[in-house]
């Protein structure tokens, strides 16, 4: 066979198997398995300390159930908004516990990105790649403990409409995840930044929650604002209103890109932000 048919008919020619998109199948296929491989690791290394698992278990319940207990001894201020004390601290109990644990994965995270990602970058891995790992264990995570919240406040209290509630719960555990991503960039020590965060969660909880009426524009730029509003509407009323689910997922967007270019900054400059 002349040379010139074996290169037209070969495989890289236009007869062969392999054309423009060929190589391309193989690495997409590459890039998924190594970010599965990544959320695989991350989720394994949560799961590897018991201490993880019993938090993820014990904390929404003593949590839920302190608040309800601690607010329905609460005396009936007239400035307090709200009827039925025990119900509305077991509503911000499961708030809190959602966003806390879920800031507290986020900031593990980071921090682990911190000491590890750019090692990894140098063994080939790409930073949208492990960025991307990073994120998809967060929102796992973030899942999981709107879950556990969502069930255990259904114990005692059930909402009106169980799949809004757990959206909201959801959407709260994303967004206190991606602040504890930006908290362990800026302090990337576990100690302080979880007692940051404990602050943080307690504060935002507390004012959103609407328990005491504050009236004030600035309550709005607190994480817990609009999801605080979907997740006790979805519990006492069953709706949900259109303006604050579109505002809360605006909310998660700025934070998402917030959370991108401070990691990519940190892991560039492989330490912490300054």
């Amino acid at each position: 066979m002349p040379e010139s048919t074996r290169t037209a008919g070969g495989p890289d020619g236009a007869g062969g198997r392999q054309g423009p998109a060929g190589p391309a199948r193989p690495q997409r296929r590459s890039r998924l398995r190594r970010l599965r491989i990544g959320v695989a690791s991350h989720v394994r290394a949560f799961v590897r300390t018991p201490l993880n698992v019993a938090l993820l278990v014990a904390f929404p319940v003593v949590v839920i159930e302190g608040y309800g207990a601690a607010m329905a001894a609460f005396p009936q201020f007239p400035g307090l908004a709200v009827e039925s004390m025990a119900e509305m601290g077991r509503v911000n109990g499961a708030v809190y516990a959602a966003a806390f644990l879920a800031g507290i994965l986020g900031l593990f995270q980071s921090i682990g990105a911190v000491q590890a990602d750019e090692r990894l970058r140098v063994c080939g891995y790409d930073r949208a790649e492990l960025f991307a790992s990073r994120l998809a264990a967060v929102a796992l995570g973030s899942a999981l403990v709107a879950a556990v919240s969502t069930a255990v406040l259904q114990w005692r209290v059930e909402p009106a409409a169980p799949a809004a509630a757990f959206g909201a719960l959801t959407l709260a555990a994303l967004l206190y995840g991606l602040v504890g991503m930006l908290v362990g960039a800026v302090l990337p020590r576990a100690l302080e930044g979880s007692l940051v965060l404990v602050f943080l969660v307690d504060f935002d909880d507390f004012l959103s929650s609407g328990v005491v009426a504050v009236d004030s524009p600035a309550l709005k730029l607190l994480p817990l604002h609009y999801p605080h509003d979907i997740f006790q509407a979805a519990v006492f009323d069953g709706t949900v209103a259109s303006g604050d689910a579109l505002a809360a997922l605006a909310y998660l967007g700025a934070a998402f890109v917030a959370a991108l270019a401070v990691y990519v900054r940190v892991t560039g400059r492989g330490g912490v932000l300054s």
